[in-house]
């Protein structure tokens, strides 16, 4: 961060994957409104996420960052948020119960709308448009109205992240999460696969090791983190006028905080280091995660990590990867030498997800769970060879009962794929699957 910094300074830099909003004084005009709202999150959370992170990096926590890969304004509802938090709060039961280290929930939700995408058109039947980019910015429907830019999207993203982190904040602090109602977590359609009757006798082992607490005398109904959890928000920071908009100055720190979210990560397609989205995110103190790809360089990624912490704060940067099953083993054992050796204290995290992605035989975006399962297990392996931390796992999922991955438990195959693809971009594990993988990582962790 340099003394010049400021919430606008990323203007004076090169912004990739930012639509093309066809009035720029209704934008100029939307993110003015923005910028006068409360904020979403506040700083102390953040510096609280911060101090969690810096357990995982310091080998004493994991990290489990999850949620949808887009959200959508068209299927939101409070059974919607409740049944993804559950999700969450089962895997990471799983995780915290078999592993005996804290688990930082993070999810990616209450802002998740934007997508960065690969090409800036879309052609159907020879028309050319504007590709989606996530509700935030325009729709999925294939139209030259649809997908033309829209800044009152921005004040939808905003008003429908304040009703998520309220429902979160009711759920996670209200009793939903409290530990004795780790059965109640265990949504029907996963309770009758083979991983969901798992997690029910592991429900059991918790219901049994609270009873054995109590009868020690312990009073668990006066133990605060048994009856409520934090969790905390992320999603990437892609487009930087409605970040800079919810930018504000703490009055306790005299620090600049993004309080769209707790966490902002910066994408594999805009973490260029002469960029707008790291000049951005350089000069917030919310912790920040950065893609890391399969092409990375050592130098690119220490820069990345002198230029994001360049005072080596624990908990300030996570590095997430994303480079492949195939690619993994051989990729990531120079980048983690390279980070230790110039002494920076980050949270390694793996996002097994999106370098496994691939088109199926019947036109759908897909990944094989085996796939993921087995990047996730290169990413233990690379960190036991050179002896670092594997801190976390960074996965896309939905509590729906949606046919988008393939295998798992219930082995979804490709004949199954059209029964409930529901995705806005990226195909999501459900929660069998999501339950399967938390098993697997449990095992690894041990």
């Amino acid at each position: 961060m340099t003394t010049t910094w400021a919430p606008s300074s990323w203007h004076r830099f090169e912004a990739q994957q930012q639509p093309d909003w066809p009035d720029p004084a209704h934008l100029e005009a939307v993110l003015k409104t923005i910028s006068t709202l409360p904020p979403l999150v506040f700083a102390g959370e953040a510096r609280r996420l911060t101090e969690d992170l810096a357990m995982v990096a310091n080998g004493d926590a994991f990290l489990l960052q999850a949620g949808d890969c887009a959200e959508s304004y068209d299927d939101f509802t409070a059974d919607k948020v409740r049944d993804k938090l559950k999700v969450i709060l089962q895997m990471a039961a799983v995780l915290q119960y078999s592993s005996g280290v804290p688990v930082v929930k993070v999810g990616r939700i209450a802002g998740q709308f934007a997508k960065p995408r690969s090409s800036p058109t879309e052609e159907v039947d020879g028309v050319h448009l504007p590709s989606f980019r996530g509700h935030m910015v325009n729709d999925v429907a294939f139209s030259s109205a649809a997908r033309s830019a829209d800044p009152e999207r921005l004040l939808a993203a905003y008003h429908q992240s304040a009703s998520t982190l309220n429902l979160l904040r009711a759920f996670t602090k209200g009793g939903f999460a409290d530990l004795h109602r780790v059965h109640a977590w265990n949504q029907e359609f996963v309770a009758t696969s083979t991983e969901g009757q798992r997690y029910e006798r592991l429900a059991h082992e918790i219901d049994r090791a609270l009873r054995f607490m109590g009868s020690c005398g312990l009073r668990t109904e006066r133990e605060p983190a048994l009856h409520q959890v934090d969790f905390y928000t992320s999603h990437e920071a892609l487009l930087l006028g409605y970040e800079e908009a919810l930018t504000r100055r703490d009055s306790l720190s005299g620090d600049w905080y993004d309080c769209s979210a707790h966490m902002l990560w910066i994408g594999e397609r805009t973490r260029q280091l002469g960029g707008a989205h790291v000049e951005f995110l350089s000069g917030v103190q919310n912790p920040l995660g950065c893609k890391i790809g399969p092409k990375a360089t050592a130098e690119e990624v220490v820069a990345l990590c002198e230029r994001l912490d360049p005072d080596r704060r624990p908990g300030r940067l996570t590095l997430i990867t994303r480079m492949g099953a195939d690619t993994i083993a051989t990729a990531l054992p120079p980048l983690l030498r390279a980070v230790r050796d110039a002494g920076h204290p980050v949270v390694w995290a793996c996002d097994p997800m999106h370098a496994n992605t691939f088109t199926s035989s019947s036109g759908h975006k897909t990944r094989q769970l085996e796939h993921i399962l087995a990047e996730v297990a290169g990413f233990f392996t690379a960190h036991a060879e050179v002896g670092t931390w594997p801190g976390g796992i960074h996965i896309e999922l939905t509590g729906d009962d949606v046919t988008e991955c393939l295998g798992g438990s219930t082995a979804v195959g490709e004949n199954d794929l059209d029964m409930r693809y529901e995705t806005m971009c990226d195909p999501r594990l459900n929660g069998r699957q999501s339950l399967d993988l938390a098993f697997q990582v449990s095992e690894l962790l041990r």
